[in-house]
């Protein structure tokens, strides 16, 4: 009574439900919805909860207010026990809930039917595959992808794969259920930028033409876990000002190992005043065990140096000048990746956006994150000017 068209299930057979929309569209309620359907309409099934995190199958898919508990009437409503990860129906059908950074939890287990929540942003691809080989009971196994889009190896491959159903929505599609003003804000906001367009219109962005970087040249050597570090660099790109409408200050935080190869750790950009991205670098330069922090400087002069020392008078630091383009800088970093000798740990998303999407060709916004991760990346790994590293570290200056 209350589903839009788009949220209700699709009809004929199909073997995967692939719901690729914006923030907000009603995913989470729709996945819920089609779980309890199946639940009560197919006594005694199996049903897989699949998300990113323990906490997130627990908080949103099981607990959240559009949840599985949310939306059953009090007398079908299913028994929910945390310490078993089990939801257990009147009529004996039962769910069972799964972390996506656990792969092996989904070794045995059988289902009927499954619910696999942010594909998109599962570090662990091998737990979709652990999942699907799982989902072998009854006549017509089914899966359900409720995701915000991104353009990972899964989702490209499912966009084309025989027996899946494809559902795009944006999130002014549900403005009805949202607060006022709210979709009216994060269109001012993000409204033709390449991170509404993904966030926003749930579209699936493939590279930019002109772009240095590609999803695929970062998807291939991408790892969960970094080995021993030779060294650690805390990058940073100071935003001029602080204001709503000013950029942000790139910080990148990125090793060498000593197989020679580059490590992306973290990515801790965003909004900050002077002081505030002082204390961040700082705090991360401690975390990681960083030999330094690496701060542009055309900006900021002196500046920049003594916010730093004002948080940590011992900082190790180093001032960089930016002499050549923003292009000419990036390009052999951008080598570093085509060779395959730079690997992201995890899922550096907003990074990772900026990197395949910026065109340095037509581009007219400063790539923040970009410039961080190219400093970081020029101490560690790039000797000269255009001159890559292909053996030894440089020491310390």
């Amino acid at each position: 009574m209350w589903a839009r068209p788009d949220q209700l299930p699709p009809s004929g057979t199909w073997q995967r439900w692939l719901i690729l929309a914006g923030r907000g569209w009603g995913k989470t309620r729709t996945g819920a919805e089609w779980v309890r359907d199946r639940a009560l309409r197919d006594p005694g099934c199996r049903v897989a909860l699949v998300a990113r995190t323990a906490a997130d199958v627990r908080d949103v898919i099981v607990e959240g207010e559009s949840g599985i508990l949310a939306v059953h009437a009090p007398g079908e409503r299913p028994t929910w026990e945390p310490s078993r990860r089990r939801l257990t129906w009147p009529n004996g059908s039962m769910a069972t809930t799964y972390s996506a950074d656990v792969p092996d939890q989904l070794r045995g287990p059988q289902h009927h039917y499954a619910w696999a929540d942010e594909l998109a942003s599962w570090e662990r691809p091998d737990t979709w595959d652990q999942l699907i080989f799982g989902l072998r009971l009854g006549i017509t196994p089914q899966v359900v992808v409720t995701t915000t889009p991104r353009p990972t190896p899964i989702i490209r491959a499912l966009l084309t794969a025989p027996g899946t159903v494809v559902t795009r929505g944006r999130t002014l599609d549900n403005r009805a259920n949202l607060a006022p003003g709210v979709v009216a804000d994060l269109q001012r906001r993000y409204g033709g930028t390449r991170l509404g367009r993904q966030e926003l219109d749930g579209e699936v962005l493939t590279d930019t033409p002109g772009a240095l970087w590609t999803w695929d040249r970062i998807d291939a050597a991408r790892v969960t876990v970094a080995p021993q570090l030779r060294r650690v660099v805390v990058a940073i790109d100071p935003a001029v000002s602080a204001g709503e409408g000013s950029d942000e200050t790139g910080i990148i935080v990125c090793g060498i190992g000593f197989d020679g190869r580059g490590y992306v750790l973290e990515d801790a950009s965003g909004k900050y005043s002077p002081d505030g991205w002082a204390r961040r670098a700082v705090h991360l330069a401690a975390e990681h065990k960083a030999d330094r922090i690496v701060a542009e400087v055309n900006n900021g002069g002196q500046l920049v140096e003594h916010t730093l020392r004002t948080v940590d008078r011992a900082v190790a630091y180093k001032a960089v000048h930016a002499s050549r383009g923003k292009a000419t800088r990036a390009e052999p970093v951008a080598a570093l990746y085509e060779q395959g000798r730079v690997s992201h740990i995890g899922r550096l998303d907003a990074l990772e956006s900026q990197m395949t999407g910026w065109d340095p060709s037509t581009s007219t916004k400063s790539p923040d994150r970009i410039d961080a991760l190219v400093w970081a990346l020029t101490e560690l790994m790039v000797s000269a000017p255009g001159t890559v590293q292909t053996g030894t570290i440089r020491g310390l200056r």
